[in-house]
C-alpha cells in the first residue's frame, strides 16, 4: 500500500468520528435533562455497565463521573450474572451502554433492575431496542456509520457514547457546584491535585536545616553557616529572633569585589535587603510563580513575628512534581 494512503485513511476515520459528534449535538434534549435529574436525585451510586467495546467506554464514564462529584462504579454485565448483581441497591441509578440496545448480558440483568425499581438510563443506537424501551431516560447515540471501512468495528459509535457520557458527567459537575478543590481531593497524586493541595509548609526545610546567624555576627561567621546549610544564603536575626535581613551569594561577591575584611566586618554592614518571605499556607505552585516573577530560587518562611520557620527552594517544588 502507498504510504500516503495511511494519511488519507487516518483523516477519513477522524472526519467520520467528528461528523458523528456533530450530529450528536442535535440529539441532546428532554431525555438528557431527565438523565441528569435521575443522577442528581440518586442517593446511592451511579452504576455504569456495558459489554465489549461499550464496556470499555462504560468503565471510562464511571471513572469520569466518580472523579467529578458523582459517586459511580463500573459493573461488568457478564460478571453481574455470577454474583456481582449484589452490588446493586434500591438507591442506585444504572447507566447501560449498548449500540444495538439488545446486548444479551445486559438484557439478562434487567429483571433485577426492574425488581429493585432502579432508574435506568440507556445509551443506545436503536430507539426501538429492548434497553431503550425499558429506560427511564434513553439517550440516542446512534451514528450513520462506523469509521471502520468495513462498517463493523465499533468506532464512531463508541466515540459518540463516550462524548455523551462526558456531557452527562460534566453537566452534573456544574449542577453540583463541583470546584477545583473538590477535584483535587479526588486526584491527590495527580499533577493538578498537587497544584491545588500542596502548600509551602508541606515542602519547606525546617529546624536546624534553616541557616541562621545573629545580627552581631561577622561576615566570615555567615559564610560558615552558608557553607554548612547549602542554601546559598543565611537569615540574619536580631535578639528577639526576628529576621532582620538575608545575606546571599550576591552579597558575598560584593564583599570580595570591595575588598571587605570578612573577619572584622559586621554582617549587617554587608547585606543589601531584608529578604523575601512567604507564608507557610501559600500553595507551592503560587510560591513557584512568585519565584519566577522575582527571579529568585528560594523563599524564607516566617511567622507573625518574622521569626524564620523554614526555607523552600524552587528545586523542592519541582522535585515534588507540581510544575
Amino acid at each position: 500500500m502507498n504510504t500516503q494512503n495511511f494519511i488519507k485513511i487516518a483523516k477519513t476515520v477522524i472526519e467520520a468520528e467528528a461528523n458523528a459528534l456533530t450530529q450528536l449535538c442535535d440529539k441532546v434534549g428532554k431525555n438528557f435533562i431527565k438523565a441528569c435529574e435521575l443522577c442528581l436525585a440518586c442517593e446511592g451510586r451511579v452504576v455504569v455497565t456495558g459489554m465489549g467495546k461499550s464496556g470499555h467506554i462504560a468503565n471510562k464514564i464511571a471513572a469520569t463521573l466518580a472523579s467529578t462529584g458523582t459517586p459511580a462504579f463500573f459493573l461488568h454485565p457478564a460478571e453481574a450474572c455470577h454474583g456481582d448483581l449484589g452490588m446493586l441497591t434500591e438507591k442506585d441509578v444504572v447507566i447501560a451502554i449498548s449500540n444495538s440496545g439488545n446486548t444479551a448480558e445486559i438484557v439478562n440483568i434487567l429483571y433485577l433492575i426492574d425488581a429493585l425499581k432502579i432508574p435506568l438510563i440507556t445509551l443506545t443506537g436503536e430507539a426501538g431496542s429492548t434497553l431503550a424501551k425499558q429506560a427511564a431516560a434513553h439517550l440516542d447515540v446512534s451514528v450513520d456509520k462506523e469509521a471502520c471501512p468495513l462498517n463493523l468495528a465499533p468506532t464512531s459509535s463508541t466515540t459518540a457514547a463516550l462524548a455523551m457520557g462526558d456531557a452527562l458527567a460534566l453537566t452534573l459537575l456544574e449542577a453540583r457546584g463541583f470546584n477545583e478543590k473538590d477535584f483535587a481531593r479526588a486526584h491527590p497524586a495527580g499533577r493538578l491535585g498537587k497544584r491545588l493541595t500542596i502548600r509551602v509548609k508541606d515542602l519547606m526545610h525546617t529546624g536546624n536545616s534553616v541557616p541562621v546567624v545573629n545580627a552581631e555576627a561577622t561576615v566570615v561567621q555567615a559564610l560558615v553557616e552558608m557553607s554548612e546549610k547549602t542554601f546559598g544564603f543565611t537569615t540574619v536575626i536580631d535578639k528577639t529572633g526576628a529576621m532582620k535581613a538575608v545575606f546571599t551569594d550576591g552579597d558575598v561577591r560584593r564583599c570580595i569585589e570591595n575588598g571587605v575584611d570578612v573577619h572584622k566586618t559586621n554582617i549587617m554592614d554587608a547585606v543589601h535587603g531584608e529578604g523575601l518571605t512567604i507564608d507557610a499556607e501559600t500553595l507551592a505552585i503560587d510560591a513557584l510563580t512568585r519565584m519566577n516573577e522575582k527571579q529568585i530560587t528560594s523563599f524564607v518562611i516566617v511567622d507573625e513575628n518574622r521569626q524564620p520557620l523554614g526555607v523552600i527552594r524552587m528545586h523542592d517544588i519541582l522535585q515534588a512534581g507540581i510544575a
